[in-house]
């Protein structure tokens, strides 16, 4: 029977729609991996690289140059990275990229092993891995939503969920790594390994498909301001998370004070960051299935006032230790729900150039007011004081997440009611 020849094809070969779903869920796959290792490599740095710094320089200050020459790139990524936005689309083109970052953070590793470490070798190396940082993250970002697109409606928003829980994982999973490295005194082969994990990850996934077919000519560009104004929603989310990645000094570094402070050093902090930790990995968990489910800009201000009102009641119960903890735990279980409200966003209403730089946008905007904060924030701890900054951080993201959401109701209702006066 006709019927059962192509049975027999379909049973025997596979037809071409299942074979490219399998590439793509392969791809998807390695592409997850390959993020995990990189988000771990950049949490082991974090810890690693200032107890380099310290130990081959013996200067306290620059334990921090090479976040802070890392910070610039991004900073200023909205002036140069347009074109080589527009080049990374496929798995070769991040792989070379990721292939800079790690070239960038040898620089360390191979000075220590030739004679030591200076600042220059640290402001080198943290302005090289920033510029790569600063073209990887959005693009793999924009990779993912182009693969998960292929697989079905909604799949890119799930799939960046799970990207951002592979994100939160690393947050977990590099301290007691890091700290077992630095105790058996590897703190220099802890780099060495780490570039070594991350230029496997980089040839990995250099086998990751792109666009099936590229344009015949280059795409017109599109500028980070562009998307600023052609998506009000977005808009939104990004005023909120700007917002928060700005006032996430006053818990980084405001815990670290007033632990210090009131006799408990170190205490404090351990507390809030593995709090946050557990409960973000705990509420990343939850978000692949309801993320498109839930409205986007209500879900995202939700996040922010919570994590706002979290701040402050962990500035006024800073007394007790698991008081803080648990706070910290609520603020970072709704999190990953906020993040993933843009992501789905960017996701279903973007594709092309246009999703590359509103990826771009949501980077620079959240990471690059993080910089800015960490940068300025201890000269704010030092004249406010560590619990009014942290009490102020908290009702600042509170506040705006509230009027963000108020203005959005009332613009809606306008709309509403000058669509029925027309009609």
């Amino acid at each position: 029977m006709p019927g059962t020849d192509a049975q027999h094809a379909t049973v025997g070969h596979g037809s071409p729609d299942s074979i490219d779903d399998m590439r793509e869920r392969r791809d998807l796959g390695t592409l997850l991996l390959t993020t995990f290792v990189s988000w771990l490599g950049q949490r082991l740095t974090a810890i690693a690289l200032p107890l380099v710094a310290l130990e081959q320089t013996g200067s306290a200050w620059t334990t921090g140059l090479v976040a802070g020459a890392a910070g610039l790139p991004l900073v200023t990524s909205g002036w140069w990275a347009g074109r080589p936005r527009r080049l990374v689309t496929d798995g070769r083109s991040l792989s070379v990229t990721m292939l800079v970052q790690v070239a960038g953070l040898l620089i360390v590793p191979v000075a220590a092993s030739a004679g030591g470490v200076t600042a220059v070798h640290l402001a080198v190396a943290g302005l090289i891995s920033g510029f790569a940082a600063a073209v990887a993250g959005p693009a793999r970002h924009a990779l993912t939503a182009d693969l998960g697109d292929r697989l079905g409606a909604g799949t890119a928003a799930r799939a960046l969920a799970w990207q951002d829980l592979a994100h939160r994982v690393s947050m977990v999973v590099a301290p007691p790594i890091a700290a077992a490295a630095v105790a058996a005194g590897g703190t220099i082969g802890l780099l060495w390994s780490e570039c070594c994990g991350l230029a496997v990850a980089a040839l990995l996934q250099s086998r990751v498909r792109g666009e099936h077919a590229r344009p015949q000519s280059p795409e017109p560009p599109v500028r980070l301001r562009q998307v600023w104004r052609r998506h009000a929603e977005l808009r939104r989310v990004l005023v909120m998370s700007g917002v928060g990645g700005a006032a996430w000094f006053a818990f980084a570094l405001g815990l670290a004070v007033l632990g210090a402070q009131t006799g408990r050093p170190g205490v404090l902090i351990v507390a809030g960051l593995t709090g946050y930790g557990i409960g973000s990995v705990c509420g990343a968990l939850l978000v692949p299935a309801l993320t498109t489910r839930l409205p986007a800009l209500p879900t995202a201000a939700t996040a922010w006032i919570v994590l706002g009102a979290s701040f402050v009641a962990m500035a006024g119960g800073a007394g007790s230790v698991p008081f803080v903890a648990v706070c910290a735990a609520v603020g970072g279980a709704v999190m990953p729900f906020g993040i993933a409200a843009g992501n789905t966003l960017i996701s279903s209403r973007t594709t092309g150039a246009e999703r590359r730089a509103a990826f771009a946008a949501e980077s620079v905007v959240h990471d690059g007011a993080a910089t800015i904060g960490m940068l300025l924030g201890g000269a704010v701890i030092g004249l406010a004081g560590a619990r009014p900054t942290l009490v102020a951080a908290g009702l600042l993201q509170l506040v705006v997440a509230a009027f963000v959401l108020a203005r959005a109701a009332v613009e809606r209702a306008a709309g509403t009611a000058h669509a029925r006066t027309v009609n």
